[in-house]
């Protein structure tokens, strides 16, 4: 059954992801638009300052520039691809290739074959004659030319194939050894030093933990064994696709795939060490802090500090309080120090966040907020009997945002903190156990029964039942003279919360037996008039077998 309840905190939930939605295009669109009105990064490059790498086979030979309609991409790819198909095409010497002169530009040919044209722009770059830079691209040329034929040679490619099966032999002995060394290490590094490590908890007073010191330990010395075994494949793997012409420009690509963001780390490593030792201090001294505050928390809710006037009870709840504002005042002192902090980028990200947090979050730190009031109320406590609206169930869970009851059939109930703030809480175990919860039930006699010998009667039922205390003795209220019956009611204590249905279940049959004895009928819930034949029952029919089935 959905109650108003549900209804409301349904309502709260929708609105809070239609603000989410609003917020996010709130700040996408404008980012969107400014994104769809800048030009293209490269619109307005000045193509005589870009310079591409002309390459064959991965080696690099000389660098061109292009114009604006013929861009330098273009011109080292069509470059690259004729000195290929004259190196390709045996029946052309190296000899055959010229410089032919003009008045704009210098052209070098192979036979018939253009291979490339050097400009007086490209000589201007370069700061020398167009002469001279057509004479030792030429060179460059012929060089790689002669490689190109000599790397594809029979006595070549089979005096490679037999390095590359030399170095694959090599690679599979030195995995062997290493994994061997590695393995020995570890054993030697767990006899020498895991008993100094196992013996940290004593030392430190359990602020630092041996198994998870061990555990990061093991983590770094698995980490640095894998980085090790994947440099040496990539090295001879390297070498290997090396020696062989088809292969050479994976080689050489991926040793910069590897190289490039390696280098790129290191040097932003080593720019943010101070930051970084900044950072660990930071981190070090809050770790610390907090272990000694929950030293000192978890000892007064243990008992073993006692402050006046502060409740065990609040312990934790205090200590994460201090927590969140610790942390919060770390996080502030080191922001700037974190990589990247002072880009728009990282700015505008922290803007967002921080803008979904405070309208996503209302009923979040409202729920927050009502669970730490509870807290610090004592409204209840884990393990108490508590009625909450028509709820009615044992306290099992009380977390920051929700409180779990177990309901008397053993339903589990979740209850925002919220709605417990705002509502009535009846707590059946606050004052049981020192004074006792009064247990209460009411019946109707008829004004012919002495009401001395009805209070007698449901004293003695009281104390019948096993679960309800002979000290404070029960005792009788008259609650009211009805038009037919008088309303007594039998009150008697009870220390055993939990199972207080149970104890009101064998009340009332004692209170039925105890009736029944003394011929006395009990006119609750109605009465018209008075029967021929009192309704009670017989002695001898209290414990009437039941039916059998099909007799």
């Amino acid at each position: 059954m959905i109650t108003k309840t549900t209804l409301l905190y349904t309502r709260i939930k929708l609105a809070n992801v239609i603000f989410l939605l609003l917020a996010w295009l709130f700040i996408s669109l404008p980012i969107f638009l400014i994104a769809q009105a800048s030009p293209q990064a490269n619109e307005f490059t000045f193509e005589n300052e870009y310079v591409v790498p002309v390459k064959v086979d991965g080696n690099v030979l000389f660098k061109v520039r292009g114009i604006s309609s013929y861009t330098a991409d273009q011109r080292a790819l069509a470059i690259s691809t004729r000195i290929i198909k004259v190196a390709a095409d045996t029946t052309l010497t190296t000899d055959s290739l010229k410089i032919v002169a003009g008045k704009d530009l210098h052209q070098i040919f192979c036979g018939e074959t253009l291979i490339m044209n050097v400009y007086e722009m490209d000589a201007k770059l370069e700061k020398i004659s167009r002469g001279m830079l057509a004479e030792a691209k030429k060179n460059k040329i012929i060089e790689t030319i002669k490689s190109y034929r000599n790397d594809r040679s029979v006595d070549s490619l089979v005096n490679k194939t037999l390095h590359a099966l030399l170095a694959a032999a090599l690679l599979i002995l030195i995995m062997i050894g290493l994994l061997w060394l590695i393995k020995k290490i570890n054993i030697r590094i767990q006899e020498r030093y895991k008993s100094s490590i196992n013996s940290v908890d004593d030392k430190s007073f359990n602020l630092i933990k041996s198994d998870q010191l061990w555990k990061a330990f093991q983590i770094i010395f698995r980490s640095l064994k894998v980085i090790i075994i994947v440099m040496v494949m990539a090295i001879f793997l390297q070498y290997i696709l090396s020696l062989f012409p088809w292969t050479n420009n994976i080689a050489a690509y991926a040793l910069e795939l590897i190289l490039n963001p390696i280098l790129i780390i290191t040097k932003g490593f080593v720019k943010f060490l101070p930051s970084l030792a900044f950072l660990v201090v930071i981190f070090v001294i809050t770790r610390y802090l907090l272990k000694l505050i929950k030293l000192f928390f978890t000892g007064i809710g243990q008992g073993a500090i006692e402050i006046k006037d502060f409740d065990p009870d609040w312990a934790i709840p205090t200590y994460n309080i201090l927590r969140i504002v610790i942390i919060a005042f770390a996080v502030i002192i080191a922001y700037p120090y974190i990589p990247g902090s002072e880009s728009m980028a990282f700015k505008g990200i922290s803007v967002f966040i921080g803008l979904l947090f405070s309208l996503g979050s209302s009923s979040f730190i409202s729920n927050v907020i009502a669970g730490y009031s509870m807290t610090y109320r004592g409204a209840y406590k884990i393990g108490d009997r508590i009625k909450v609206g028509d709820t009615v169930g044992i306290v099992i869970e009380q977390k920051l945002l929700a409180t779990r009851l177990r309901s008397l059939k053993n339903e589990v109930i979740i209850i925002p903190n919220f709605v417990l703030l705002n509502s009535n809480i009846t707590n059946y175990n606050s004052k049981a156990k020192k004074l006792g919860l009064i247990l209460h039930t009411t019946v109707g006699i008829g004004y012919e029964t002495p009401w001395r010998q009805v209070d007698a009667m449901l004293k003695l039922a009281a104390d019948r039942t096993s679960g309800l205390l002979k000290e404070p003795t029960p005792f009788v209220l008259k609650q009211s003279l009805g038009d037919f019956a008088v309303n007594y009611e039998i009150n008697a204590y009870c220390n055993d919360v939990p199972n207080i249905q149970f104890h009101y279940n064998e009340l009332h049959q004692h209170i039925l037996d105890v009736f029944n004895e003394n011929n006395v009928q009990i006119m609750t819930p109605a009465y018209e008039g008075d029967p021929v034949i009192p309704k009670v029952v017989p002695k001898d029919q209290w414990n009437t077998p039941l039916a059998q089935d099909g007799k």
